[in-house]
């Protein structure tokens, strides 16, 4: 199933049935509205599972929200200390749902690198992995996802007002261009291996070849709402909205100014 996160095609994946795995030890509460939404510009959560011991009183807040975002408890009792018998119970699930469910792709919602193998694995039959965790989350895990969105710019910031960095205040035109080389050359790189013979490149093209060399790109985490906003805030580039051929609407192009410093 292609991926299309940065294009206005994702209307075209919006059914899509997912499977959301949640580990309650490794996932706060307060971003499972954010969550939800997030996995609904995706496709449909078919499958609403959390999994975690519920007769422990660390998951109390986890338990207050259940009912309300119809999520199914997984009890999983912790047999030996030090082992988390949670993310056993959730890796076999999930490959129960992968032959029994006719699922499109799968939500994996953890910070644990346990789970990367099971992303692969889910891969490898055809199926669409999404990654959820924070940003201390092991790159291998990262990487092995289609996509994966860190959990900080989910957060509900307004139950956790301690929380300055939750989401992080837009960057302005001079701070990107200082702060962050890395993605600097990230963007020009995609832009040059798209564009046309005049250097423009179509914005939903670049969306996805940008997902595709790196699966936790997000313009949010650099303040954006949208990949186009983070374009036009960069001194380097230039962007240009032309009419869609078939269409009403217009579409964005972006080019990089090779003779800026």
């Amino acid at each position: 199933m292609p991926l299309l996160p940065f294009s206005n095609q994702a209307a075209e994946v919006s059914q899509a049935k997912l499977a959301v795995l949640i580990d309650a030890d490794n996932t706060q509460p307060a971003i499972i509205e954010g969550l939800l939404d997030e996995v609904a510009k995706y496709g449909v959560a078919s499958v609403k599972r959390i999994y975690g011991d519920w007769t422990s009183t660390n998951l109390r807040q986890w338990k207050e929200r259940l009912l309300e975002y119809a999520i199914q408890p997984i009890q999983q009792f912790a047999y030996t200390q030090g082992k988390n018998a949670t993310d056993s119970a959730m890796i076999i699930d999930a490959m129960d749902l992968l032959y029994s469910e006719k699922l499109d792709g799968f939500c994996i919602v953890s910070s644990d690198s346990d789970f990367t193998r099971l992303a692969a694995r889910i891969r490898e039959s055809g199926r669409t992995v999404y990654g959820f965790g924070e940003k201390k989350t092991p790159k291998a895990f990262v990487s092995v996802c289609d996509k994966f969105i860190y959990t900080e710019i989910l957060r509900d910031t307004g139950e956790e007002q301690d929380e300055d960095e939750a989401r992080p205040a837009a960057k302005t035109k001079k701070e990107i261009k200082k702060v962050d080389r890395k993605l600097l050359k990230l963007l020009q790189d995609v832009v040059d291996d798209l564009a046309e013979e005049s250097g423009w490149a179509y914005l939903g093209g670049v969306g996805q070849k940008i997902n595709n060399r790196s699966t936790d790109f997000d313009p949010r985490l650099y303040g954006f709402n949208k990949l186009g906003d983070m374009f036009r805030a960069i001194p380097q580039f230039e962007t240009e909205e032309r009419p869609q051929a078939n269409g009403t609407g217009r579409q964005v192009y972006i080019r990089w100014k090779r003779k800026a410093r």
